[in-house]
């Protein structure tokens, strides 16, 4: 699935490529992504999955395409009928990936539909409308397959939209729960949002969330709200913005809740990919998850409820003191917008963003692509209008040689750095760890590289020749290891060269 496991580790048990001969590493095929077809280049932002040898990937805006996982062939193509004028505010035409149950694919689509194909040809089996994608609403993430249910969330937290998360009967696309995550008047939350603001609060919740099936807890994130910049309009906490959410998946009832930024000024998404794990901390046996925020904390909580563990910065911030006791931020005095603009760390793009860190079971490591970047926040008066952009200002980000990026290497329950690799520029790249010992990553200048995972020395590095803005994967084939990378407009698939077996 899209992480790896339900997890979300980003973590290939594989380990043919390891330290010691990733050197060798070698382009086995590519595979050229197709142009948008509403116009526009769109971003390859896709993470493919390989089942029984096939490969299923997404092209920009909602195309899904099968290849032959051992040579690049093209099985099959499906793409869906989209207008010219589909709307994506605050956001570019992407599509993060796919899920798979059984033998159906399951694939989000920037008008806001979920469709399900048939794995084998591409045929569809069902479409239904998730919500209304002239009021600004799209879906641009890699749904979550459980046990007889898709789970989806949406974009479009920019365009005043109320997000919420929807299960799905994958047989038959039969709605079968939605939670909001903006709650209405008298439900729990609302004394968080000032007079009628909740009703276009935001709460987007466009990346793929984790899963703990002995729990039986669904973890969900959940964007800015809305207006982005000016929160004059909306006074309170704004919950569930920028939170994690620990739902009921047979129901999809909110079993607990922790907000990382309350009342967030500066879109400061908690749409990060929540990493679940199992340890020892202060000498008790923990079911935890872990998040590295795009605020710049980097937090460990209890999942089975929700209780605050862990909370340090991780990547520069100017914006809070620290977090108190109960991990809520102890807020600086003038970092909010103003109409003559304030200078604050990290960036609205954050110390981090969409795209996936990664979590070693066997060194007990958390690895992220980390953004060091400053932004000039404006605020700005706003009315709302549907299907138009409710910002509230804006930002200039301090970019050229006044940014910067790493990947960086923390312990996942202490959250301390334990080494980094500097990146000319903030990254929009994930990365993946391997049970060879080595941490896959790319940079916006084309390179594709790997890393030691015990000291973050560079192992191996190639020139794709295209910005790399996706998440590594790892899969076998015929016995053999592949990684996959995109960058630019190409799928490149990696291998080591074969050598006869030695007797």
């Amino acid at each position: 699935m899209y992480s790896g496991t339900y997890r979300s580790e980003r973590f290939s048990p594989l380990d043919e490529i390891n330290t010691g001969n990733v050197r060798d590493l070698r382009l086995i095929w590519a595979y050229q992504v197709r142009p948008s077809n509403i116009g526009g280049a769109g971003l390859v932002e896709t993470t493919p999955l390989v089942v029984d040898g096939i490969m299923f990937l997404t092209e920009p805006p909602s195309t899904v395409t099968a290849l032959d996982a051992r040579t690049g062939k093209k099985l099959w193509t499906w793409s869906p009928d989209l207008e010219q004028d589909v709307l994506h505010i605050g956001f570019p035409q992407v599509n993060r990936g796919v899920a798979i149950l059984d033998d159906t694919l399951f694939v989000g689509t920037l008008d806001a539909h979920l469709v399900a194909l048939d794995a084998a040809t591409g045929a569809v089996r069902w479409k239904v409308e998730v919500a209304d994608n002239a009021a600004g609403f799209s879906l641009t993430l890699a749904p979550l397959a459980l046990d007889g249910k898709i789970i989806v969330g949406v974009s479009g937290a920019e365009a005043g939209v109320r997000g919420f998360i929807d299960a799905y009967d994958a047989k038959t696309g039969e709605l079968a729960w939605r939670t909001y995550t903006v709650p209405a008047d008298g439900e729990p939350g609302s004394e968080t949002w000032g007079g009628e603001s909740w009703r276009t609060g935001g709460g987007s919740t466009w990346l793929t969330g984790s899963y703990d099936p002995e729990l039986n807890l669904l973890y969900w994130m959940v964007g800015n709200p809305a207006p982005d910049w000016n929160g004059d309009v909306r006074p309170g906490d704004n919950l569930y913005t920028c939170a994690i959410l620990a739902l009921d998946p047979d129901t999809g009832s909110i079993e607990w809740y922790f907000q990382y930024t309350p009342h967030d000024t500066h879109d400061w998404d908690a749409n990060q990919i929540p990493i679940l794990f199992d340890a020892n901390l202060d000498g008790r046996e923990r079911k935890l998850v872990a998040l590295a925020n795009r605020n710049a904390f980097y937090y460990v909580l209890d999942r089975e409820s929700g209780e605050f563990l862990v909370g340090k910065e991780y990547s520069k911030q100017t914006w809070a003191a620290g977090l108190d006791g109960t991990g809520r931020p102890i807020l600086l005095s003038g970092t909010e917008p103003t109409k003559e603009g304030t200078l604050i760390w990290p960036s609205l793009q954050g110390a981090t963003n969409w795209f996936s860190p990664s979590y070693s079971p066997l060194t007990g490591q958390f690895f992220v692509a980390t953004r060091l970047m400053g932004s000039i926040y404006y605020k700005a008066d706003v009315e709302y209008e549907a299907g138009k952009p409710f910002l509230g200002g804006g930002e200039q980000a301090l970019s050229g040689d006044q940014a910067a990026g790493a990947i960086r290497a923390l312990n996942a329950l202490t959250g301390e750095r334990q080494w980094e690799f500097p990146l000319q520029s903030p990254p929009w790249a994930g990365v993946m760890a391997t049970a060879g010992g080595l941490v896959f990553g790319g940079s916006n200048e084309g390179n594709f590289f790997a890393l030691d995972a015990g000291d973050g020395i560079p192992l191996w590095n190639l020139q794709v020749g295209g910005a790399v803005r996706t998440n590594p994967m790892a899969f076998a084939v015929d016995g053999r290891q592949r990684v996959v990378i995109s960058a630019g407009r190409t799928l490149f698939v990696f291998g080591l060269p074969w050598r006869e077996p030695e007797e």
